[in-house]
């Protein structure tokens, strides 16, 4: 995946037109990083859920395809919607990163998983289990709209999202 390797820095340096354009747009930033890789890329699926972890599961029992979970979550901190059971299951299936605009738990777990994660924190308690949600819909997270089939970038400076695929 060409996306690996780009710095978000020198993407934002580089693209100056495009953030002005409002196709390069970068998250606020309000998420903590977990998981093993520091660094990852991939095109957007999304989806959105409050406080239930069903759909969440369905998506990452899909064969990941180096492809990042945008999940909005709804901004809650009163429970984990992800933990080190489905961190653990994205990693199997081939996902390249998860974004979790809501709390996980299970951090050590999901520390030694080959994926990355970001989420606004972590909580001892478990999410319900009812089942709604909508999946492939456009999501607002950290000031920033993200829809299906865009691509996500994720470093240590931040993430950043593009309307298409960028080669620097």
């Amino acid at each position: 995946m060409a996306g690996l390797p780009l710095a978000t820095a020198e993407v934002c340096d580089a693209n100056s037109h495009l953030i002005i354009s409002g196709e390069l747009r970068a998250l606020q930033p309000i998420f903590r990083m977990y998981g093993r890789r520091k660094v990852f890329a991939g095109p957007v699926v999304t989806l959105k859920v409050f406080e239930d972890n069903v759909l969440v599961r369905e998506f990452l029992e899909e064969k990941g395809q180096g492809r990042v979970l945008v999940v909005d979550g709804g901004g809650s901190l009163r429970c984990a919607i992800l933990g080190g059971n489905l961190a653990q299951l994205a990693q199997n299936n081939g996902w390249a990163g998860i974004v979790v605009n809501a709390c996980i738990r299970d951090v050590d777990e999901i520390d030694g998983c080959d994926i990355g994660v970001r989420a606004l924190g972590s909580h001892p308690m478990k999410s319900n289990k009812k089942g709604m949600g909508e999946k492939h819909a456009p999501v607002a997270i950290a000031g920033t709209r993200i829809c299906d089939g865009e691509w996500l970038y994720a470093d240590a400076d931040g993430i950043l999202v593009s309307r298409t695929e960028l080669i620097v």
